[in-house]
């Protein structure tokens, strides 16, 4: 949504962000990157929900171990588009 206030690029059709050049596309490629281990992650958790309905705890320890480190992931690239959107901009 555009309006007043709104971050977005008109007719972006994205997320929007502050932050202009590089900073700004350095922030939306973290947050790219942070989409696709969301993905990821949901995946990983579909496989565990699979795993505990067959039972195999053996299994689902190692699923949930590569959730643990999914999501650790997710944060760290969070932390960088946060980071990268609220630095000054660049002359």
């Amino acid at each position: 949504m555009n309006g007043v206030g709104s971050t977005e690029p008109p007719a972006s059709g994205g997320a929007g962000f502050a932050g202009t050049g590089a900073a700004g596309s350095e922030t939306e490629a973290a947050l790219g990157r942070a989409e696709e281990l969301l993905e990821r992650l949901k995946a990983t958790r579909d496989e565990l929900e699979r795993l505990a309905a067959a039972e195999n705890a053996e299994a689902a320890v190692d699923v949930l171990g590569e959730l643990a480190e999914l999501a650790k992931q997710v944060e760290s690239e969070l932390a960088k588009a946060r980071a990268r959107a609220d630095a000054p901009p660049q002359p």
